[in-house]
């Protein structure tokens, strides 16, 4: 719910912005309208970017400090109060109060989901279980999409009602059914109960599984002397990793390709905005669902490689079809190929994997910090690239941006193949690929 909620709100707002606009009494203010699409979300330059940025980060100590549950009932408070703010709208300001506060939640519940899936996971799943939080990112957005669709520009508050029930759903799952991780449990004292809800999750061999997590970490009584601080943090292996990865998954071009995808097709004949998005959001959710059947057999690192070499490989074939003479007569329908390429290759590795692998390759104590700063890397790329993309692309032109893009695949494909982990991936241990 917390990964249908984060990529619902990134795509919400597009189809009615001209409606909300109108309503609200700045449809006819050009400066105005522009400041508010990127305080509302747009997905070209959005500060709801800016303050997922500061939910992530600001948030990084309560899933250490209260535990991974007591954080995802806290954030769903304003992943339920932010979109009926947004709904009761009046005016900007309101409308960007409401879109500022589910910023902040869906930042804070970008680095919760992970460590939460990772540590209630049995291990030989959880790098399948850990990939569907990609999953409902990508389902979240074509949620919001096929809602824009159906439901009538006039009737735009509807859509706000509808993005507040995924975090109704997440507080009363965390309330009444789902248990606290027991990493969290045996990190905080808790040793008895930490057992008991691993034997519980996992089975007879929980305990065993759950002692094999807590390596290297020794028993204590959950004061305040065992939390990490920030600057284990900074200065651990595995959580600069983590931020590297999500640096080089921004800065591959996905932004850049969603962005160019409705005009890409309209330059091969699809004339609908529509249709480009959906055939994204399509190909998106069904390559993120064939990685989820396929990463415990091919390996973290194996997916996370291939997955940027088919990027690059995409990036570096689009740029050709726009400079090369050759290809001058194909180029659109180069443009669509690589395009529907490079989502299929993202999906099936750089944008599920990064999340999967961050609690994977560092210690337990510093997983919560670890987590939020590799988000924080994400969404303060996210809005920097958001602000320069615009202008990169009338400085330089868009074959030189692809190019850069796919330069950086290369290097990200490099990179993936020499991560060390301060724990053992599932693809490390004996007997297994």
């Amino acid at each position: 719910m917390g990964a249908l909620a984060f990529g619902y709100h990134l795509g919400v707002i597009n189809g009615p912005l001209e409606a909300i606009a109108s309503d609200l009494g700045f449809g006819g203010n050009a400066t105005l309208q522009g400041l508010v699409r990127d305080l509302l979300g747009s997905e070209v330059v959005s500060s709801l970017l800016a303050f997922a940025a500061v939910g992530s980060l600001g948030g990084s100590g309560l899933a250490d400090r209260l535990g991974r549950r007591r954080a995802f009932l806290l954030d769903a408070a304003p992943l339920i109060i932010g979109p009926l703010i947004s709904s009761l709208a009046t005016s900007p300001a309101f409308m960007i109060a409401g879109r500022a506060i589910t910023g902040a939640g869906i930042g804070l519940s970008s680095a919760l989901v992970p460590v939460y899936i990772s540590e209630v996971a049995p291990p030989s799943q959880r790098g399948a279980l850990g990939t569907l939080n990609q999953v409902l990112i990508c389902a979240g957005i074509l949620a919001a999409l096929v809602l824009n669709v159906l439901v009538p520009t006039r009737n735009w508050r509807a859509l706000f009602w509808v993005g507040a029930l995924p975090a109704v759903l997440l507080g009363a799952g965390m309330l009444f059914l789902a248990p606290e991780t027991p990493s969290w449990l045996g990190l905080s004292g808790q040793h008895a109960l930490a057992d008991e809800t691993a034997h519980r999750l996992w089975g007879p061999g929980g305990e065993a599984l759950l002692e094999a997590d807590m390596a290297g970490h020794a028993k204590s009584d959950g004061g305040p002397k065992d939390r990490a601080q920030w600057g284990e943090v900074v200065a651990n292996r595995g959580a600069l990793t983590g931020a590297a990865l999500f640096f080089l998954q921004q800065f591959s071009g996905i932004n850049a390709i969603v962005y160019f995808s409705s005009s890409v097709f309209e330059r091969a004949g699809f004339h609908s905005g529509t249709l480009a998005s959906a055939a994204v959001g399509t190909v998106n959710v069904l390559g993120s669902l064939l990685a989820a059947s396929v990463i415990e057999r091919v390996g973290r690192r194996h997916l996370l490689s291939w997955s940027w070499v088919g990027m690059g490989a995409s990036m570096l074939l689009m740029a050709a079809g726009m400079r090369l003479p050759a290809l001058a007569h194909l180029g659109p329908y180069v443009a669509v190929l690589g395009t529907l390429a490079y989502i299929l290759s993202f999906s099936l590795g750089v944008g599920p994997v990064p999340a999967l692998l961050v609690p994977e390759i560092t210690p337990v104590n510093l997983r919560g910090k670890a987590m939020a700063m590799a988000m924080g890397t994400h969404w303060i790329c996210n809005f920097a690239i958001g602000q320069a993309f615009l202008l990169a692309v009338n400085a330089f032109s868009v074959p030189v941006l692809y190019t850069f893009f796919g330069v950086v695949c290369l290097i990200g494909a490099q990179f993936a193949r020499g991560i060390k982990s301060s724990t053992q991936l599932p693809e490390d241990l004996p007997g297994t690929s």
